[in-house]
């Protein structure tokens, strides 16, 4: 079976079709997907999904492009990942793509997050674009290491993907694996251990060909491990045993996933 450990399942564009999405992702033997949170005010949405549906899991973070928007505090993010379907703190991380100026601010932000998750064990769900240099250095300072995670829709070299490793966490390959363009990441899949890999969609975002373009969904998650095994040279089965146990693991799941 194959896990999509990063979608937003919760945004209007596929809240508004959920059960066909979960009939695509039983047709494609994807049984569980992580419903990632953005910012708080979408929390509520996040959750229901996950009170919903057994095969749905949750997070709980503020993404660090939501620049106007409520701030998470530690108390708050504990208070809120005391629910027994919210399996991680997070999307959280640093992105200077999309944003200009003094961002400090998100600076401390990813910061608050990482002690939320110091604070309560759960593994964390970092973003980083543009800002691999001061992801890795705040996760170091904030002892990001003690909970581990996952560098989610990982884009960087391989310098940055062993880093991450270093620092107990995994690397998720989502569609844009499967782009013709990203020599570099198909290398950094190509390489690194298997034990240190998840896959994932972040639908609705980033369709893996040969879906590119469309609106992309969790069962969609399969042809990244299509992909993966391909360019490893191994059996599909392989990579989908593989990262579902990686899943399991980082998110303390292991024996809850039938």
């Amino acid at each position: 079976m194959f896990i999509d450990s990063h979608c937003h399942i919760d945004f209007p564009e596929l809240a508004q079709d959920i059960d066909r999405l979960r009939s695509a992702m039983r047709d494609n033997q994807v049984s569980h997907a992580l419903c990632v949170s953005v910012n708080l005010p979408q929390w509520p949405g996040v959750i229901a999904l996950a009170e919903r549906f057994p095969e749905i899991y949750a997070s709980v973070g503020v993404h660090p492009d939501y620049e106007d928007t409520e701030e998470p505090t530690v108390e708050r993010l504990v208070e809120l990942a005391a629910h027994p379907k919210v399996i991680a703190i997070g999307e959280t991380g640093l992105d200077y793509y999309r944003l200009e100026g003094d961002l400090e601010w998100q600076r401390e932000r990813f910061r608050v997050h990482i002690r939320a998750a110091r604070a309560t064990g759960l593994p964390l769900i970092i973003h980083t674009r543009s800002a691999s240099e001061d992801t890795l250095r705040i996760m170091e300072e904030e002892g990001a290491a003690e909970v581990g995670g996952v560098m989610h829709c990982f884009t960087e070299t391989q310098q940055v993907a062993d880093a991450a490793i270093a620092m107990n966490f995994l690397i998720s390959f989502s569609g844009i694996v499967t782009f013709k363009n990203a020599v570099q990441l198909k290398e950094v899949a190509r390489t690194i251990p298997l034990e240190s890999m998840l896959i994932e969609t972040d639908s609705p975002y980033l369709a893996p060909v040969p879906f590119r373009g469309k609106t992309n969904h969790p069962a969609l998650v399969r042809h990244v491990a299509e992909h993966i095994a391909e360019l490893r040279g191994l059996p599909l089965a392989t990579i989908a045993e593989a990262t579902t146990a990686n899943f399991a693991r980082l998110f303390k799941l292991e024996g809850r996933l039938t």
